[in-house]
């Protein structure tokens, strides 16, 4: 939702997972290290196995891992090229659920943690993705299993929590971004 709402005010907004899906898709070496590294059979006929990818490795913390080092590299590559092409002096946004894990809190100038109660988080994520609550929640452990020791410097908290307005929070921080 944040990232929507800095969309529509007009700001560019790196989506990660929605990248990460897009190279994920036409790198021939990532499918051929998922295929190897992972399970072969996450890899049919040139096209990467969504379903069964995801299975693995939300099982199997090593898988993931495994995952995450093939995949972040890419990403954080993808993220440079963007930001190059965006000349303008206005602040830019990089949106993803994995923040430390990723490697990208060294990239940025300040984190924005947008935080919301699980059970409201498990809901909206089964809407956006049809997926059940138990793989929603293997998903959430897996993602929250790493501890933050260094968090980054410069972050601030909003809440999106269906009740505390989100558009003053928004608005507040650019403010606060902007001085």
């Amino acid at each position: 939702m944040v990232s929507r709402v800095l969309g529509a005010m007009g700001f560019d907004v790196y989506d990660c997972d929605s990248r990460a899906k897009e190279i994920m898709d036409c790198d021939v070496a990532i499918h051929h290290r998922i295929a190897t590294e992972i399970d072969s059979t996450c890899v049919k006929e040139g096209r990467i196995d969504r379903p069964r990818l995801s299975e693995i490795v939300f099982s199997d913390k090593d898988k993931l891992d495994i995952l995450n080092a093939i995949v972040h590299g890419a990403v954080r590559e993808d993220i440079i090229r963007w930001r190059d092409c965006h000349h303008r002096p206005r602040m830019i946004f990089v949106e993803t659920a994995i923040l430390y894990e990723s490697g990208l809190d060294r990239m940025v100038d300040a984190v924005w943690e947008i935080t919301a109660p699980e059970e409201l988080r498990i809901t909206r994520v089964g809407r956006r993705s049809g997926l059940d609550r138990d793989a929603i929640r293997a998903r959430i452990a897996a993602q929250a299993a790493t501890v933050v020791r260094n968090p980054h410097p410069d972050t601030i908290q909003l809440v999106n929590d269906g009740v505390t307005p989100l558009l003053p929070q928004i608005e507040c921080n650019l403010r606060r971004e902007e001085l």
